[in-house]
């Protein structure tokens, strides 16, 4: 175990994660967290040098479709059944004083 973890850093993780830990649970925590690290230590030794940088394993694409206006401008429709009509729109009763 290359990594050592301090008391001070299982007990900052315990106070993050809202967890209270027994001594022998903070123990086990600190072997997971150094397994853990070492793990990622070993891993950046990798020659990654060949290999190109991506943020996703699956290719991104856009699944939308076009936006296509399917139905047109039927306004003269709509507003034929309006009780009242004023510069195209309907006309409403005044709300507010």
């Amino acid at each position: 175990m290359a990594n050592i973890i301090s008391d001070e850093t299982i007990e900052y993780v315990g106070i993050l994660a809202k967890l209270e830990l027994s001594p022998e649970e903070k123990e086990a925590a600190r072997k997971d967290m150094a397994e853990m690290l070492d793990y990622i230590d070993m891993l950046n030794n990798l020659d990654t040098s060949g290999v190109e940088p991506m943020s996703h394993i699956f290719p991104v694409n856009n699944v939308f479709r076009e936006d296509v206006v399917e139905n047109g401008d039927s306004r003269e429709e709509i507003l034929a059944n309006a009780p009242a009509v004023k510069d195209g729109s309907f006309k409403v009763p005044k709300t507010v004083e």
